[in-house]
């Protein structure tokens, strides 16, 4: 749903300025797994736990690990951009799918 969520997939750069990914609003939850990697996890990052850039702390859905913290990911007022070449979030060639949903769906979509 415009302005509400966001599904789609990136092609990973391998570069720690990563790829950026438009999603048209400031995301509130992103999630996101590489396709062609069977021994990776599903990232989910939040702005509850990172109100700020460049967002550290993340969860994965698949494991019962405690949080994680590692710098790799800016949440932006129009979507999302990765800061790390690590595989599993943006390995060079990985084709990587992600859901987002808005912060402030719809009327303020890309206000903070």
């Amino acid at each position: 749903v415009v302005g509400y969520s966001s599904f789609g997939s990136y092609t990973g750069n391998g570069s720690s300025d990563g790829v950026f990914v438009y999603t048209g609003f400031r995301p509130r939850f992103i999630f996101y797994k590489p396709t062609n990697r069977a021994a990776t996890d599903w990232v989910m990052w939040d702005t509850a736990r990172n109100s700020y850039n460049i967002s550290s702390n993340y969860l994965l859905a698949n494991s019962a690990a405690a949080e994680g913290s590692i710098g790799t990911i800016d949440i932006l007022s129009n979507g999302f951009k990765l800061r790390t070449s690590s595989l599993g979030n943006n390995g060079s060639g990985d084709e990587i799918v992600y859901a987002a949903w808005a912060e402030s769906p719809f009327n303020y979509a890309r206000a903070r």
